[in-house]
């Protein structure tokens, strides 16, 4: 994105991921979200003196698990730092991290839609901070601010990006393809809105002509925004900003800053550190972490199927790209529709049930796919008694609904309604009779070249019928009376 003066937009983004853990990073407190504050904290969270961090074994799976998916590099020996600043939410005065030698580097991300990449510098480990709540309707008008330790040394991930984005669009993009990838891995509950999943935003305006590193460019950081919307939001203002501060001829201060969301607008909270003003040092209560090759590979060996594989074998089903993106942007979708059609359901039809009526009821009611009255074999049996003849599209429809209704199978609700599709010629030749004679303006208006005419009858018989015969039969039986036995 380049701008009317010249200048290009660099983006690079720091995503900050809290893992699936039961406890903490260090300690054996609970990572439960919701719980009364500061109730889930003990000594070693709260930072008193002479407590020791245990490294929780399960953290350190999970982050790997995550960067092999990344197609990071592992590095077999990293070591965790203490990085120093002081903060009302840092009850230790320092946040133990991984700085000079991380957990995992040189990985990407494929953006959504295009053919381009966003390399992934380094992935590395540490411990949260804990929560401020503002007493009051943002951070900047507040009275006072209240604080909770219980996330206080959950574990999370740091994904940090190379500032290879070069619009708002492209950080939108890069968000939703790294939430979709680790969306299949189980490794965090990725809930924006409740803090698990944050991102820090940092941008710079390249001037035209400039040769010069992209490091040792004025960098603002929009910390700790809270939705994917908020991030496109601040990016678009800060861009507008730093462009008219630029255009006069001023400077652009290296900053943290917050997006307001009321106002659309970021507001300065504090001048940009450096990472010499963290003053790292290697945590001395702590071993380098070591890992063994064999076992990286055998977290590698485990990964699920990734959305990009999905994607590519649902093609191969006949199902058109569109779908197949819209089927792979949740897990429990895709691997419902797969169970679907190993239940013995054709792909194509699955995808247009699961993306049509199923979507709109499993929404209606609140579910996530594959939980739930509708299991796979459910909707497979129910597409198999439309391929038989025994239900038509309408009726299929009816037992879809009484299944979330009645949490029965469909052959039960089939024999339970009276629901079975009418196919019987002879039965449906007298009703066409009926029909015709009691609709001759219409009928003669068909054999006048009406088309629409044909469907007013076709209704008439399908009332009479209360909808259980089947239109294909009905529609072949009606033109052959009306047309003298010529069914064209």
């Amino acid at each position: 994105m380049t701008l009317d003066n010249g200048a290009e937009v660099i983006i690079g983004f720091e995503v900050h991921l809290e893992l699936n853990t039961a406890t903490k990073l260090f300690c054996p407190c609970a990572t439960a979200f919701g719980a009364a504050p500061n109730t889930s904290v003990c000594p070693v969270c709260l930072g008193h003196p002479g407590v020791l961090p245990a490294l929780n074994q399960e953290a350190v799976a999970l982050a790997v698990r995550a960067a092999v998916a990344l197609g990071c590099r592992i590095n077999l020996v990293s070591r965790f730092d203490r990085k120093n600043y002081f903060y009302a939410d840092l009850p230790k005065g320092y946040q133990i991290s991984q700085f000079d030698r991380p957990l995992a580097e040189s990985g990407s991300v494929a953006l959504l839609g295009t053919d381009r990449k966003v390399r992934i510098r380094r992935i590395h480990m540490e411990e949260e901070a804990g929560k401020l709540n503002h007493e009051g309707e943002s951070l900047w008008t507040a009275d006072s601010s209240l604080v909770d330790f219980n996330r206080a040394g959950i574990p999370l991930i740091e994904i940090v990006s190379e500032p290879d984005m070069r619009s708002p669009e492209d950080g939108r993009l890069y968000l939703h393809s790294l939430i979709r990838t680790l969306s299949y891995l189980d490794v965090s509950d990725l809930r924006m809105e409740e803090g698990s999943l944050r991102c820090d935003a940092n941008i710079s305006l390249k001037p035209a002509g400039y040769e010069g590193d992209l490091e040792d460019l004025p960098r603002v950081e929009l910390k700790n925004v809270n939705s994917i919307r908020n991030v496109v939001r601040g990016l678009e203002y800060e861009i507008a900003r730093q462009a008219a501060l630029l255009d006069v001829g001023g400077t652009v201060a290296r900053e943290t800053r917050g997006f307001d969301d009321a106002s659309g607008t970021t507001l300065s909270q504090r001048s940009k550190e450096a990472a010499n003003d963290y003053r790292y040092f290697p945590e001395p209560d702590l071993l380098p972490l070591r890992l063994e090759a064999a076992w990286v590979d055998e977290v590698r060996q485990a990964l699920p199927m990734l959305p990009e594989a999905w994607a590519a074998k649902m093609m191969g089903y006949g199902v058109r790209g569109q779908d197949a993106e819209v089927l792979v942007s949740d897990p429990g979708l895709v691997r419902f529709a797969e169970a679907t059609h190993a239940a013995g359901a054709p792909f194509p039809d699955v995808v247009s049930w699961i993306l049509g009526d199923v979507a709109r009821l499993q929404n209606a009611h609140h579910l996530p796919y594959g939980e739930g009255p509708l299991c796979a074999e459910r909707l497979a049996r129910l597409m198999a008694l439309i391929g038989d003849g025994t239900l038509s599209g309408r009726m299929a429809k009816e037992v879809l609904e009484a299944i979330y209704d009645d949490d029965e199978d469909p052959d039960a609700i089939v024999a339970a309604r009276g629901l079975r599709q009418v196919s019987d010629i002879d039965a449906l030749t007298i009703i066409v009779g009926t029909v015709i004679d009691a609709n001759g303006k219409v009928a003669e208006d068909f054999r006048a070249g009406k088309d629409k005419a044909l469907a007013f009858l076709v209704g008439q018989v399908m009332k009479a019928t209360r909808g259980q015969a089947e239109p294909a039969v009905v529609n072949r039986l009606l033109r052959e009376r009306l047309l003298g036995g010529n069914p064209l």
